[in-house]
């Protein structure tokens, strides 16, 4: 059991540390978005705060940050993702580049996800 504690200590103290790195915010992200149904997927460039409609998603990109000094490495962006003609929410929260499946947008025909931010 002594074991476990201080292994579970070290887990926290290493995610403290992490938590604490700088970021900075990008001013828009680069996003992948493929549809199942044909399995085309493409790149799209967003900027922050400005939404834009494909196939049957309104997608909307609220912010994207990354680690200081490194836009290609984990970055990560809070989205919005609405049915278009029904304005049915369908994600909103924070995507990570790194890791798309720890908060991944459950969909029947599109799967979006944030590769990039952008920082001009």
């Amino acid at each position: 059991m002594r074991f476990f504690n201080a292994l579970a200590g070290l887990f926290l103290c290493a995610s403290a540390v992490h938590a604490q790195q700088a970021v900075s915010s990008g001013t828009g992200a680069e996003l992948r978005v493929l549809d199942k149904v044909s399995g085309q997927s493409s790149n799209y460039d967003l900027a922050s705060g400005s939404k834009m409609e494909i196939g049957q998603l309104t997608i909307a990109l609220r912010a994207c940050r990354y680690p200081e000094g490194a836009p290609a490495n984990d970055a990560f962006a809070y989205i919005e993702v609405n049915e278009t003609e029904s304005a049915t929410g369908i994600f909103g929260g924070w995507m990570i580049a790194s890791s798309p499946a720890l908060n991944a947008m459950e969909h029947p025909r599109y799967d979006v996800w944030v590769l990039r931010c952008k920082t001009s």
